[in-house]
């Protein structure tokens, strides 16, 4: 079940709202249906919407129950049906679940009173802090901030306005967090970078005194871990979007806008463009760059420097399509080992004959 919707509306209120956010709509059909959700081709109902995006689902159409479906202006529906045409539908989508159904519901406690926050503490205004968070000394939190329970701000933090903290997120001492960044739950920001000196065979800390910098409107997925500096600082930067389980090593400075998927790993000092892509269980050795508007593919190992504009695959990582063609040529291993078997024994059978050709020719024959 999807979540509560925000107001029931009827397809033609829909369209005229989607045609306001600039996605002009044709209708076809009646618009007079009451739609009380958005919800997939599998499982909406006769008064909920859906969409296709994807031509990969269009077999989906033909047995889809949903009583409206979002498409492109060029699609052909297999039966006659409800439909909502527009230039990009699943943008029309996005902005049809924040019409329809709202955007989270956050519960509201006002500071909640098993909240330990420190006198030395600045809570903006219509502050949201729920049970059992801690706030320590010298932190300044902006408006409109929601902190979920369990939750730790340590000393000296600089909390954005209308920041979003679910619960047992942990944010270490001098961590700066930009205005409407969320971050999910179980994340820890600012923990000590992975920092030692071999002496005489063995590990001696060195001390993380750097911290990090999160910038504006950074969505960080839940379990993800952000080092900060061994000096200086780690940056994420402004509208950037990470899934679950990200790892961003000491001292990594991240460009605006950047798109990790689950369980990307960079280690430190790594310097990422703008707009940059990678894809789940990417890893990235440190030191290195990576350039504007890269495209990392899943499981990649990156080793070297990526130029701007590269698409890299494979490990270690290198361009793209030659990665696809080895991929191509590792699935014909087994195929090729039978081949090179047959060549071997023929080219054994070939030199036994030359041998006994020479044989022949030394014996006078």
């Amino acid at each position: 079940m999807n979540q509560p919707v925000n107001h029931a509306v009827t397809l033609r209120q829909l369209s005229e709202h989607l045609a306001q956010q600039g996605m002009a709509c044709q209708i076809e059909g009646t618009d007079d249906l009451p739609i009380t959700a958005v919800n997939t081709l599998e499982s909406a109902g006769p008064t909920e919407i859906s969409f296709l995006a994807n031509p990969r689902y269009e077999r989906l159409m033909a047995e889809t129950k949903a009583g409206a479906v979002i498409v492109n202006k060029k699609y052909e529906a297999p039966r006659t049906m409800r439909l909502v045409r527009t230039k990009d539908p699943y943008a029309a989508l996005m902005a049809s679940i924040v019409y329809i159904h709202g955007h989270r519901q956050h519960p509201q406690w006002g500071i909640h009173p098993q909240a330990i926050v420190s006198m030395t503490a600045q809570l903006g205004a219509r502050a949201n802090i729920g049970p059992g968070v801690t706030i320590e000394s010298d932190v300044v939190i902006g408006d409109d901030a929601v902190i979920y329970p369990g939750c730790y701000i340590a000393s000296g933090c600089r909390i954005g306005q209308r920041v979003l903290l679910y619960p047992n997120v942990i944010i270490y001492d001098f961590s700066q967090i930009g205005n409407e960044v969320t971050i999910h739950a179980g994340t820890v920001i600012g923990e000590d970078g992975l920092g030692y000196a071999p002496v005489q065979e063995q590990w001696f800390k060195i001390p993380q005194v750097g911290r990090v910098i999160i910038e504006d409107q950074v969505e960080i997925g839940a379990n993800c871990t952000i080092d900060r500096a061994t000096l200086g600082t780690t940056v994420i930067g402004r509208g950037s979007k990470f899934s679950n389980l990200i790892a961003i090593g000491h001292g990594t400075r991240v460009g605006e806008n950047a798109m990790f998927v689950a369980q990307v790993g960079l280690a430190g000092s790594v310097q990422v463009g703008k707009n940059v892509q990678m894809g789940g269980q990417a890893g990235v050795v440190g030191h290195i760059s990576i350039g504007d508007h890269a495209i990392i593919g899943a499981k990649a190992g990156v080793i070297n420097d990526v130029p701007a504009n590269e698409f890299v695959l494979g490990a270690p990582a290198i361009k793209g399509n030659d990665a696809k063609r080895v991929f191509m040529l590792t699935h014909k291993l087994p195929e090729m080992k039978q081949k090179i078997k047959v060549l071997e024994a023929e080219i054994n059978a070939l030199r036994a004959q030359m041998t006994s050709f020479r044989e022949a020719m030394s014996d006078g024959v």
